[in-house]
């Protein structure tokens, strides 16, 4: 049993919110939705004050309060633990969202496009009708993901199952891989760095980590994300 879950080195974040774009271009979200998004922050006081650039989205919660609280099944968690949204089921009640401590469920009521009521010839390519008036929000690109595998690719080494936005980041700071499996680059790097995961407070024990020290990335740790650029 896989569980995949995605990791955000905010030593290395620097914030160019490629992946944002990544996502939107690849994923075809409405003008104002962003399922992969970039925080700025300041940490720290005057005068040790520093930028942190901090990724959030979906967190793929193992306990998930957004499917448990949907009255039509619409939203689902996978055996390999990541959440989707049926959007044949869904019917708008944006239930899912209220329950959702990291504000990552989105709703359009209207198709939505960059220039006007048409798209461009760019967003007819990645428009997708049925996601339109109900809940929308990243599914760590699972289609991609379990197409690769099946191949005989393993997730998150190889750009063809690996998320888009782990696929353009820059420096290396997005990494995604199987828990499960004690090899994969996710493990390694939980076991060897300090982690926290946002609001793990409140029990739903989310499948995004962040790495965070305080201190920059060590030398060298630039060549563990180049897999994901091949």
């Amino acid at each position: 049993m896989s569980r995949y879950v995605m990791i955000a080195d905010l030593r290395r974040c620097v914030g160019c919110q490629t992946c944002t774009a990544a996502c939107k271009q690849a994923r075809g979200t409405p003008v104002g939705v962003q399922w992969r998004r970039v925080l700025d922050i300041e940490v720290g006081s005057y005068p040790e004050v520093q930028r942190v650039f901090v990724p959030v989205g979906c967190q793929h919660c193992g306990d998930p309060p957004c499917v448990w609280v949907c009255p039509t099944g619409a939203s689902q968690q996978r055996s390999d633990g990541v959440v989707i949204v049926d959007y044949k089921r869904c019917i708008g009640c944006m239930y899912c969202s209220i329950a959702c401590p990291y504000d990552a469920r989105f709703r359009t009521l209207k198709a939505e496009f960059a220039f006007g009521d048409a798209p461009t010839e760019a967003e007819a390519v990645v428009f997708d009708p049925e996601r339109v008036a109900v809940a929308t929000k990243c599914d760590f690109c699972i289609d991609r993901v379990s197409a690769g595998v099946e191949k005989g690719l393993v997730a998150g080494k190889e750009p063809d199952a690996t998320p888009v936005c782990v696929n353009s980041c820059i420096s290396g700071a997005l990494i995604f891989g199987d828990l499960e499996d004690s090899r994969s680059d996710v493990s390694r790097l939980i076991k060897e760095n300090q982690t926290f995961r946002m609001h793990e407070e409140v029990g739903t024990d989310p499948g995004f980590y962040y790495i965070w020290d305080g201190a920059p990335a060590p030398m060298g740790a630039s060549d563990e994300g180049e897999h994901t650029h091949a």
